[in-house]
């Protein structure tokens, strides 16, 4: 092993560091969007599928009569 190999070695490896950290610093930004998103769906699912009061069919008796 020579200096040559040593050298592409060294920059092989400070490469791989940066492009893994680069990585993970892309997926860490990403993090809060994604709770984000996450909890703006499960609420509209929450308000979708719930009627306005509670009970199921409610809002049938009402408009009915």
């Amino acid at each position: 092993m020579n200096w040559d190999d040593v050298t592409l070695i060294v920059l092989a490896s400070c490469g791989l560091v940066t492009l893994l950290l680069t990585q993970i610093n892309d997926v860490l930004d990403k993090v809060p969007q994604t709770i984000r998103a996450w909890r703006r769906i499960r609420q509209e699912l929450r308000d979708g599928t719930e009627p306005e009061d509670g009970s199921p069919g409610a809002g049938d008796e009402s408009t009915a009569g």
